[in-house]
């Protein structure tokens, strides 16, 4: 990571990446624990925008089936495709397999409020 690259995490099992005005998304360590081994996903294909609390995947695990919520609100500017042809991509361990999805216009202070632990 970079300097303007910063790491957060919210209590539902995401990681966030911040590098400059962009917003990653994706699965961290806890909430591979919490779901178990993933089979299944539903990825919105309608997503623009997302309010915290919103859904941004269906998720079908060994442990747990769930929706993933946004830990705040910005302009998805991306989604990780691959998922819905290989949901596996979500029990890897690699950030650059297991994002879901990037934000943009995103409340720095909403940022600043995630853990910055898992």
């Amino acid at each position: 990571m970079t300097a303007k690259n910063t790491m957060k995490y919210s209590e539902n099992g995401l990681w966030i990446l911040k590098d400059g005005s962009n917003y990653r998304i994706g699965l961290s360590e806890k909430g591979q624990d919490d779901l178990g081994e993933v089979m299944f996903v539903e990825v919105p294909s309608d997503l623009k925008e997302v309010a915290t609390g919103d859904n941004l995947i269906g998720v079908e695990g060994a442990k747990a089936v769930t929706e993933l919520t946004a830990p705040f609100s910005g302009k998805v500017s991306r989604f990780n495709e691959a998922l819905a042809d290989d949901p596996g991509k979500l029990n890897s361990p690699d950030p650059q397999d297991n994002w879901i999805l990037d934000l943009s216009e995103v409340d720095e202070a909403a940022f600043n409020a995630l853990s910055d632990t898992i």
